[in-house]
């Protein structure tokens, strides 16, 4: 898909992904204006990607809904500026008992998340800290793990261990080397997943982690 076809780049991005009310849609648009606001001093998305900001990260961040409609509580980790989380927390609010955890370990970025969940009135909560250090303890109920430009799959998948290991899907952003990063994953990992097309990017999908456990080792010598 192009993001320089000539088309607006607004909340009708969204069209034909996710139905959005106009309540949400205002929620979007004051979520996109509060990061242009600080992406100034903060950097908070690639300076190439900031005139598409609607299709290269709100709309790609809103698909999760369309693959995944009845999760309501989301793990969204390493949530940089909000994508996908915040976005599916924007979308979430008007839904009963919605909520989304918000990982990061950037306190300037926790900051924008705040300010942005404040003004929006999203369902979600931010926590500050190491991803790895914060799920160790994890025992608050999760319907699906988010995570969008974070680490190889593997590396990933370390990072949520305990909560795959319990049995929470996931719902995985990749591009397009995604079959290298299955191939590297499966050397550490025996893992259930089911691949998405991507609704914004031809070259992209959603991995939906399903199950995992970690790939025996062969005894020394066999």
């Amino acid at each position: 898909m192009s993001f320089d076809d000539g088309k607006p780049d607004d909340v009708s991005a969204l069209d034909g992904i996710i139905p959005v009310s106009r309540e949400t849609g205002q929620r979007l648009e004051q979520f996109v204006d509060l990061l242009r606001k600080w992406q100034s001093a903060d950097n908070l998305v690639g300076r190439g990607t900031l005139s598409s900001v609607w299709r290269r990260h709100v709309a790609d961040s809103a698909q999760l809904l369309k693959f995944f409609p009845d999760s309501r509580i989301w793990l969204d980790i390493g949530s940089g500026a909000g994508f996908p989380g915040l976005v599916v927390a924007i979308l979430l609010a008007e839904t009963p008992g919605s909520l989304v955890h918000l990982v990061e370990s950037n306190t300037r970025k926790c900051a924008f998340l705040r300010q942005a969940i404040r003004q929006t009135g999203a369902p979600a909560k931010v926590h500050n800290g190491r991803i790895e250090a914060i799920l160790t303890d994890w025992s608050e109920p999760v319907d699906m793990i988010s995570a969008r430009a974070l680490a190889p799959l593997d590396r990933l998948i370390s990072l949520a261990e305990p909560l795959f290991s319990a049995g929470v899907r996931g719902a995985i952003h990749k591009g397009q080397d995604f079959a290298r990063e299955i191939e590297e994953t499966a050397k550490s990992w025996v893992v259930d997943l089911v691949k998405h097309q991507s609704l914004t990017d031809e070259r992209g999908v959603i991995l939906e982690i399903r199950h995992v456990a970690r790939r025996p080792h062969p005894a020394n010598g066999v």
